[in-house]
């Protein structure tokens, strides 16, 4: 099983809005896979739809190998939740609402108490969970979802109302947890989140997934050209770069930025200025950031829209 999550054409409409439409959504075993897209994109009912709390209207949905709809409770038990607002019961201590979901995932209290000190809780479960700040029960919500280690963790902006130290707790979670072979979907609109984690990239828009595929992949696809950055000892001997084959552009700014048809071209290209007898300090990639990749995929789709 290559992929842990797989949506076929799945619509789910209420009433007149479609929140999902024909969506077409692939999750990797053991990959980071973030889905990415403005706020009514239709992120939270994709999530919904993969633990059996909604049912689709029409389309095919496989999650570990199960459908969500026939094998709800051997779904959820595999799978782990963040939900955007967490619900608890509020009248209970913290260590009550952990230790009650320990036994409905069949482990035991240290599990619980394990996953309380990774989201450094431990101080507050003697307190009735009403009286939690919205930080802490997002907290709470994270030990309570990887209290039976789950196979898949579904994280809905999960640092939403998180301090700095939190927020990178949880990054920090999504990367132990890939690094164990888990399969992690992340729904978020902040960029800065999925920087450096994202794995696979869903873009998605108005219920449907517009582009998916590596970072790597999607930049290839939709960006322009790659650009390197090259220094020398005397940079006077890059200033023919310019003429050399491959080469479309070199801007000088201190380095020498050079614009090239395909990145495949660099080795050559460096071997070259190597024989020349040009004594190269640096030879960098510029690596885009997700952010300009975000942004050119949403252009190109509303340009291709028209």
């Amino acid at each position: 099983m290559n992929q842990a999550i797989h949506f076929g054409s799945v619509s789910k409409a209420f009433g007149s809005v479609h929140a999902v439409e024909a969506l077409d959504f692939d999750a990797p075993v053991g990959a980071v896979t973030v889905l990415l897209g403005p706020n009514g994109a239709g992120k939270t009912t994709t999530v919904r739809l993969t633990t059996g709390a909604l049912v689709a209207d029409r389309g095919d949905i496989e999650v570990l190998g199960l459908h969500p709809k026939v094998d709800g409770d051997e779904v959820r038990s595999r799978v782990g939740i963040v939900p955007p607002k967490p619900a608890f019961y509020d009248q209970l201590t913290g260590w009550e609402n952990l230790r009650f979901a320990a036994r409905i995932f069949g482990a035991d209290e240290h599990a619980a108490l394990d996953a309380a000190e990774r989201f450094v809780i431990q101080d507050a479960l003697t307190q009735e969970v009403g009286g939690y700040s919205t930080g802490m029960r997002t907290r709470l919500a994270l030990a309570r979802a990887v209290i039976h280690d789950p196979q898949v963790l579904l994280l809905d902006e999960p640092t939403a109302g998180l301090d700095p130290e939190s927020a990178r707790n949880v990054l920090d979670l999504i990367r132990e947890m890939a690094a164990r072979g888990r399969t992690i979907v992340l729904c978020t609109h902040l960029l800065h989140e999925a920087e450096g984690i994202a794995d696979h990239i869903v873009l998605m828009n108005k219920g449907h997934a517009q582009a998916s595929g590596a970072p790597a992949e999607l930049a290839g696809r939709y960006l322009a050209d790659p650009v390197v950055v090259f220094d020398a000892e005397d940079r006077t001997r890059l200033r023919d770069l310019a003429d050399r084959p491959g080469v479309l552009s070199v801007v000088e700014n201190g380095s020498v930025h050079a614009t090239l048809e395909d990145l495949d071209r660099l080795p050559d290209l460096v071997a070259e200025l190597v024989l020349d007898g040009v004594r190269l300090t640096r030879v960098e990639p510029l690596e885009p950031t997700l952010e300009e990749l975000y942004f050119e995929m949403q252009r190109s789709h509303r340009k291709s829209a028209k």
